[in-house]
């Protein structure tokens, strides 16, 4: 393999500038490549059957031994033979393609995206959008360009650049259909039909999929990739037949391919579907299946995920310490390689799984990792909603300094005309005069007009910027606002925490439509539930947060009950159908009675949010308050808050239950 690699580069050293592509040999090496996926080293082989001696053909043959080592999982000879040919200008940017699939098979997405944007630059002197077949002729690489799309396209979904990523996409789409490659064809449907149904274009979805099935035809490995793709459309419509459907014929179809690695890939998607729908012993007994497959190929993407699921299934069949042991596995391959909402998602299942499992300890722990996650998630998003909210703010600054500089710049030609008509005529300069005079007062009439709209659109804007727009309740930064014009090292009055519970099924089960209903909903309800002068703010995702400043100790349980059977007692009408919703309350006055000792408001938050992970905890639809604590100092007060669940087991903490609607 290395003398193939060397005689590869030393052809390119005297080979001419690249005019044009070998069709023939590309169409075989595509096929070389796939077969990769599952017998890299039979790929090798052949490979080096086919080896022609023309110095034009050594690039193409240089990019197919790189993404068959790429697909074999031995990256050490890859990034090997990627130096090599990065040593070499007319190999430079397919070299930065192999860098970018490395680092997205290490789970390295920003650099891989990076790499692959820098590739591009380069590829695209010869593919020009909207000629790709022209561009084909003249020696577009169309495969490497459509391989840094896909990794460019997969990053900017993730960051929620939807219709970007779906011009992305039409692109690779584009030069799959001018290269005559109707895998890559039916790849590009699939992801398309995927991202319309992110993007809640159902009908869109339903045509691309559609598509993507008829350009598959009967190619297996093609049918295969699309019916996981169509099970994965299914999850997002809440369709769980659907799902189970498709990817029982993904699995045939992979068979069929003779493709272990993909069947493998399919049962880490139905150990996924089994855990959630109460059969943790079937995931359990698939993911075994599965595992040794991408051990062998070093498919490290997947096996994360698998190990993931292992640990959830685990958990729910009460093998506790296997399942902590497959839980360190799965860290030692997630961390830095997840994107954070996935993780959070993650975490949220496996806190769900301990709780299932009558471990609250763990769950709590949990509980409190997705937490702090979910918040720098939140934090990240809200910073650029911000960002955005003050670039048009700006713009709408800059148009109004403009037009107030067109104006006065009318202003001042007339002016200068009045000037030069008084000297020509002076019979009329006192009357020129006085209808300068008068201009000059609508002028500073209409400045001051436009100054004070400014500063009407500048408050509006800090007022909309601390507004949920989704339920119009006050948010976090609205709380925050409240709270720093209040004494800072001594909160009082009452905190609760409410969170809907199981709001993750609403979605998953009815759509994200129908989760933004229950939101507003439950807004509604709890804004009826409390009294005027009490603050409901949208803390955070289905969660809410309610201050009630001057409510007594024995009245804040039944303010508690009051959001409890408000929310509760009444199923919630959407377009699915009736909804029943409940929610869990942590609840606390502060200071913390007896020794009211002294806390700030973040503190205060935090204590009324372990009082909320108690009543998940317990079973959900109940209040827990907290009546009282035994701690003589703030150091003690301390030791209490890291562990709360064993100072309630010890009895440092006086807890309050309070039952929901049908929880009795």
């Amino acid at each position: 393999m290395r003398r193939l690699a060397l005689s590869f580069l030393l052809s390119l050293a005297m080979a001419p500038a690249l005019a044009e592509i070998d069709r023939t040999l590309d169409a075989q090496l595509a096929r070389l490549v796939l077969m990769a996926y599952d017998r890299p080293q039979a790929a090798l082989r052949s490979l080096r059957e086919l080896a022609p001696n023309q110095p034009l053909a050594q690039a193409q043959l240089a990019m197919a031994e790189g993404q068959i080592l790429v697909q074999g999982g031995d990256t050490g000879a890859a990034r090997k033979l990627v130096e090599r040919l990065a040593a070499a200008e007319k190999t430079r940017d397919r070299a930065a393609v192999l860098s970018a699939q490395l680092a997205a098979r290490d789970g390295l997405n920003s650099l891989a995206t990076e790499t692959a944007q820098q590739a591009l630059r380069g590829l695209e002197r010869r593919c020009e959008r909207g000629a790709e077949a022209a561009s084909i002729a003249r020696g577009c690489d169309f495969r490497s360009v459509w391989a840094a799309l896909r990794i460019i396209e997969r990053d900017q979904a993730a960051q929620g650049a939807l219709a970007q990523a779906a011009g992305t996409l039409r692109y690779a789409l584009a030069l799959a259909e001018a290269g005559g490659d109707s895998y890559l064809s039916a790849i590009s449907m699939g992801a398309l039909a995927l991202l319309s149904q992110e993007l809640d274009q159902g009908d869109e979805a339903r045509r691309w999929l559609a598509a993507a099935l008829e350009r598959a035809g009967d190619d297996a490995l093609a049918m295969a990739r699309t019916k996981i793709t169509e099970a994965r459309i299914a999850v997002r419509r809440g369709d769980k037949p659907g799902q189970l459907r498709a990817y029982e014929e993904a699995l045939a179809f992979a068979q069929q391919a003779e493709s272990p690695r993909l069947v493998a890939q399919v049962q880490t998607n139905l150990t996924d579907l089994h855990m959630h729908n109460g059969r943790p012993a079937l995931a359990l007994a698939l993911a075994r299946q599965a595992l040794p497959v991408l051990l062998r190929h070093k498919d490290l993407r997947i096996e994360r995920t698998l190990r993931h699921n292992m640990a959830v299934s685990m958990i729910l069949l009460r093998k506790f310490d296997a399942a902590r042991r497959e839980l360190a596995r799965a860290q030692a391959l997630t961390d830095g390689q997840t994107e954070p909402a996935r993780r959070a998602n993650q975490l949220r299942e496996i806190g769900e799984a301990w709780a299932a499992a009558g471990q609250p300890r763990e769950a709590i722990a949990v509980f409190h990792t997705e937490r702090a996650l979910s918040a720098m998630i939140q934090a990240r998003n809200r910073e650029a909603q911000l960002q955005e909210l003050r670039l048009k703010y700006d713009s709408d600054r800059a148009q109004r300094d403009l037009d107030l500089l067109t104006r006065d710049k009318t202003l001042k030609d007339q002016q200068l005309a009045n000037r030069d008509l008084a000297q020509r005529v002076g019979i009329a300069v006192g009357t020129l005069l006085a209808l300068s005079l008068l201009l000059a007062g609508v002028m500073l009439k209409r400045v001051q007009a436009a100054n004070k709209r400014l500063k009407a659109n500048q408050l509006l804007l800090r007022a909309q910027s601390e507004r949920d727009p989704l339920t119009d309740l006050a948010n976090r930064r609205h709380f925050q606002a409240v709270m720093s014009q209040r004494a800072q090292h001594k909160f009082q009055g009452a905190l609760l925490m409410v969170d809907i519970d199981h709001f993750k099924h609403v979605n998953d089960r009815h759509g994200h439509a129908a989760g933004d209903i229950v939101i507003c909903e439950v807004a509604r309800r709890i804004t009826q539930a409390v009294r005027h002068e009490d603050l409901v703010v949208r803390w955070g995702g289905e969660e809410f947060l309610v201050y009630a400043p001057e409510v007594a100790q024995d009245q804040l349980q039944l303010l508690a009950e009051r959001i409890l059977f408000s929310v509760g007692t009444e199923p919630v009408a959407t377009e699915a159908g009736p909804l029943r919703v409940t929610v869990s309350i942590g609840h606390a006055r502060f200071p913390l009675p007896p020794g009211h000792l002294a806390l700030d408001w973040e503190q205060a938050v935090n204590w009324a949010d372990m009082a909320l992970y108690t009543a998940k905890a317990q079973g959900r639809n109940r209040a827990v308050g907290i009546a009282g604590v035994d701690a003589a100092d703030v150091h003690a007060l301390q030791q209490i808050e890291a562990d709360f669940d064993a100072a309630c087991s010890a009895q440092r903490v006086s807890l309050r239950h309070t039952i929901g609607p049908h929880g009795r």
